[in-house]
């Protein structure tokens, strides 16, 4: 119901956004589980998001297909258990489709009649395109959608929403938002690790000198992912077994403001092995902070995150700068 507002959201004045903050509140998304925890610890992780202010929950093993702590059965429980707790429960797709059983699954998850579906490749795309018409989907951060006209063709085969490509600045965004189609919802990635590449190689086994036919499950040793340090013994990357993050947490939690006035819906947030709770409450004084902010949120999250911030894809820089927030850099 609230499609008109969310196309037209970049004319609107601040002063009517803040008076009426119901019609167009951001809204606090979490994204898949990235990492390999004990299926315990997976449940009371998601219990304990049940009681936080998130609006979506992202569900499901998005990197590798031989985590198998949950089934599809026990993922489709705690969609349930969200549900019950007044969140949107989405279920995502696997990014590196390698084998049969992988596409087998696939179509499981495609096929389930309760929830929306985050299609992470195309091959996703197709499965849910051509189903019922008025089934819609997620497009996810690894569909690559870079210009308007992609974005009108995923529109068109049913995407609800798109998720924004992890690399992309704010000026590029903010031109494919001008004639974005109407009612497709614009999602943000902008809190966790980035997720940046995929392989059909495991790292995290590698690193071990393990094949990854026989990994030993050993991502599950590392709650939020393997380190990887330069010889000047700073943070570079992050092993996740054949996902590889950057070392730097992605943090856009001073730009919601500009993200706002820009048209975007919902901020992804990606989970963490310690202290979610408290970063979603922080993101969600943030969202209703007033304009222009005058809280450095980034800094009071700091105890909270597992290394340094970072946010210069926004900007359009290296990845790993840390810029300055709530508005463009100052001229030379």
């Amino acid at each position: 119901g609230g499609r008109g507002p969310a196309a037209h959201a970049g004319r609107l004045p601040p002063p009517l956004e803040m008076t009426h903050p119901g019609d167009r509140t951001m809204k606090l998304s979490l994204g898949p589980l990235l990492y390999y925890w004990p299926r315990e610890t997976i449940f009371a992780f998601y219990e304990a998001m049940a009681a936080t202010p998130l609006d979506v929950v992202y569900l499901g093993e998005t990197v590798c297909s031989r985590r198998h702590e949950l089934r599809l059965s026990d993922w489709l429980d705690i969609a349930r258990m969200l549900q019950d707790a007044g969140k949107q429960a989405v279920l995502s797709t696997q990014v590196l489709i390698e084998s049969g059983s992988d596409v087998s699954v696939l179509h499981k998850i495609a096929d389930n009649a309760e929830f929306t579906v985050e299609a992470n490749d195309m091959g996703a795309v197709r499965c849910l395109s051509g189903q019922t018409p008025g089934r819609p989907f997620v497009a996810g951060p690894h569909l690559n959608l870079y210009n308007a006209p992609s974005l009108q063709w995923m529109a068109q085969l049913g995407a609800s929403r798109w998720v924004m490509p992890l690399e992309m600045a704010q000026d590029a965004l903010a031109a494919m938002l001008v004639n974005r189609p109407a009612g497709l919802e614009t999602e943000v990635f902008a809190y966790g690790r980035m997720p940046l590449a995929y392989s059909a190689r495991c790292f995290t086994a590698r690193h071990r000198n393990l094949p990854k036919d026989d990994c030993r499950f050993s991502c599950m040793d590392h709650a939020d992912g393997l380190p990887l340090r330069t010889r000047e013994s700073e943070g570079f990357l992050v092993l996740n077994g054949t996902q590889t993050q950057s070392a730097r947490v992605y943090n856009l939690a001073n730009e919601l403001a500009t993200m706002g006035a820009m048209g975007v819906d919902l901020v992804r947030l990606s989970p963490q092995a310690q202290h979610m709770a408290q970063i979603i409450a922080l993101f969600d004084e943030a969202r209703g902070a007033a304009q222009p902010v005058a809280v450095d949120y980034v800094e009071r999250m700091q105890p909270f995150m597992p290394d340094l911030p970072c946010n210069g894809y926004w900007f359009g820089r290296p990845g790993l700068e840390q810029g300055r927030s709530g508005g463009p850099a100052p001229g030379p």
